[in-house]
């Protein structure tokens, strides 16, 4: 494939270009439009994340199970592609866990994550044979009661709030005081009462933080995270059936960052892999979600308006931060910085200008590019959004303003 270079941002590989238009999944994206029938819209491309899932394979040490944290992307055409590529499904809702349950996903191979469960979602979890990350005491009490009236001996995992942290996250989850988890020094305890109640648990799921880019960080979380493992699985006569040490691979968003080095990652889990193999932790789980998927998905909107004011040039788009909300920069950014975005049918202009992309909502935060050096557009052209296959419209306010939410598509 040839990359789509932009001048500051990491070049896009994922998908090819015939010409002037970008493809998706071998689609030129004028044809894509007049397929869904509508903008905005989303795509996914099923090449792209093939890809992905190929390369962190060939990367990582083949021990490893590489689980899929569906948050990132629900979509079931896109869930049900990863279930075939992937050795499980990690989710974060009852919704979540039917869709992957429908979609032919093998509830052996599921966990459930997530520091709300309420009392109805842990009961179908164990209904449904999948196991249960505990993220409280309160929790493993609901799944005793939902056990025993339903008469089946429930799966439950514990989920340690570790009393390290990943370094460079773009969010912390572990370290310090965290809803998500249990603290490190309480987990004993639950493992004694666990014991004397007969339930052992299946594994132990240790998630310390999400978008890291720096390789050394997640490396040094993930040997402390098999540490950890072994030190808990001592406790056990056989040990744990897996030790799910989290994700936090990174995507190169913004201007100035680079790709994660997942080589680097992998040659360091090779020996972590064999000490927890020796010492009773079951084989290491790798949980990605937006590293599987971001980079292999785009959002487009077409062109309705185009307007200069007091000299600053305007495309307004169909599209926007109800459906976007990330590359609108309210999603977690502190200071707002670009994603990268193209005029998607004009990817060979020579005339490029510097250009504002709107969104149609009346708020000044419906923002999808600030003075970017874009080809000149005009009304009718298509603008694209990448990295967009991550926290897309399940992560935005789509019903904000009652404007129609997005098409989506797996190409």
């Amino acid at each position: 494939m040839t990359p789509i270079r932009f001048p500051n941002h990491a070049p896009i590989t994922a998908f090819d270009r015939a010409g002037a238009e970008l493809e998706v999944g071998g689609v030129p994206l004028v044809r894509l439009a007049a397929r869904v029938g509508r903008t905005p819209f989303y795509a996914c491309s099923r090449e792209a994340i093939s890809a992905r899932v190929g390369d962190l394979r060939k990367a990582l040490p083949a021990a490893v199970r590489l689980h899929y944290a569906m948050k990132a992307n629900p979509m079931p055409a896109v869930v049900a592609h990863l279930v075939g590529l992937t050795d499980g499904i990690d989710v974060a809702s009852a919704r979540e866990m039917h869709v992957a349950l429908d979609v032919g996903a093998d509830s052996r191979h599921m966990s459930f994550a997530g520091p709300g469960k309420t009392a109805g979602e842990i009961s179908q979890a164990i209904a449904a044979g999948v196991a249960i990350n505990l993220e409280s005491e309160g929790q493993y009490e609901a799944a005793l009661e939902a056990a025993a009236a339903l008469g089946i001996a429930p799966r439950l995992a514990i989920r340690i709030n570790p009393a390290f942290e990943l370094k460079s996250s773009g969010m912390q989850m572990g370290g310090g005081p965290k809803p998500f988890g249990i603290d490190e020094d309480r987990v004993p305890a639950l493992m004694a009462r666990m014991r004397a109640d007969g339930i052992v648990p299946v594994g132990l799921h240790i998630y310390s933080g999400s978008q890291n880019l720096n390789p050394e960080a997640i490396i040094e979380a993930q040997r402390n995270s098999v540490q950890l493992g072994i030190r808990f699985a001592a406790q056990l006569s056989d040990g744990f059936e897996w030790l799910n040490i989290g994700g936090g691979f990174g995507v190169p968003y913004f201007p100035g960052e680079a790709p994660l080095d997942v080589t680097r990652i992998g040659e360091a889990l090779a020996p972590l892999c064999d000490e927890a193999a020796q010492h009773g932790t079951g084989p290491l789980v790798l949980e990605l979600g937006r590293h599987l998927v971001a980079e292999a998905g785009v959002y487009v909107t077409r062109v309705i308006d185009r307007k200069v004011s007091r000299d600053r040039t305007y495309l307004v788009v169909d599209g926007g931060l109800h459906h976007n909300l990330a590359a609108s920069g309210n999603f977690g950014q502190v200071l707002r910085k670009n994603y990268p975005v193209a005029v998607g049918n004009r990817l060979d202009a020579e005339t490029t200008e510097v250009q504002t992309v709107v969104g149609p909502l009346c708020t000044p935060l419906d923002l999808l590019a600030d003075r970017m050096e874009l080809a000149r557009a005009e009304v009718g052209d298509l603008v694209v959004v990448f990295m967009a296959g991550a926290y897309g419209p399940s992560a935005s306010p789509t019903r904000f303003l009652s404007h129609p939410e997005p098409g989506e598509v797996l190409v």
